[in-house]
């Protein structure tokens, strides 16, 4: 992610994106500066709750900003901008999966080793000299509880609960970036409720 000076008269962070794109292709050095700005926030809550590594999700974000830029030329204006932005960034986000999966598969696991959260590294049995009020703990193993559930999903699923139940995209707008019917993705969205549903059951149950 990149900081820029205050952006110039007509490209504020309530200008339009549209008239941003045309700027970054006459050659406005600040007017990418203010489309990475406006879209960070929003591509790195998509692309976290993606790959569930919080370092790893601001690595795909850099990517995905660069692979913008270099391919602002072809960006013919047919979605909007942010949903082009969004599946450039689904598409650095499953590239990462495949190599973080691969690389996974041949370190040991620990269970002791922190998990990695948006909110810094949570460990799984805190130490007893650093109590929390009671239903904090609470609330950070629910949600550890949640977040596991949706990364257990297959991507498919993952990819449009995250779109739809987290980012509260429309459904037009999921079609566009998945490039599937509405039908499917009501589909895959009723699967991957219940699936979070089923894993929370079965973690309570395991409690």
């Amino acid at each position: 992610m990149t900081r820029s000076n205050d952006p110039k008269p007509g490209l504020g962070e309530e200008g339009d994106d549209g008239e941003l794109v045309a700027a970054c292709r006459n050659g406005d050095p600040d007017a990418f500066g203010v489309l990475v700005r406006r879209h960070q926030k929003t591509m790195l809550n998509l692309v976290y709750r993606m790959v569930g590594d919080f370092e790893e999700a601001c690595e795909v974000v850099q990517d995905t900003f660069l692979a913008a830029h270099r391919g602002l030329a072809g960006f013919r204006g047919e979605a909007r901008f942010s949903t082009w932005l969004a599946a450039i960034a689904l598409n650095q986000a499953r590239n990462r999966l495949v190599r973080l999966k691969s690389r996974r598969r041949n370190e040991a696991f620990s269970l002791d080793a922190p998990i990695a959260t948006a909110q810094g590294p949570v460990f799984p049995d805190p130490p007893s000299q650093a109590p929390g009020p009671l239903e904090l703990l609470e609330r950070q193993a629910l949600r550890t509880r949640v977040e596991g559930c949706v990364q257990a999903l297959p991507a498919a699923f993952r990819e449009v609960l995250v779109l739809r139940d987290l980012q509260e995209r429309t459904y037009e707008e999921i079609c566009v970036l998945l490039k599937v019917r509405e039908g499917t993705v009501k589909s895959r969205l009723s699967r991957a409720r219940e699936g979070v549903r089923d894993c929370l059951k079965h973690a309570r149950g395991g409690l």
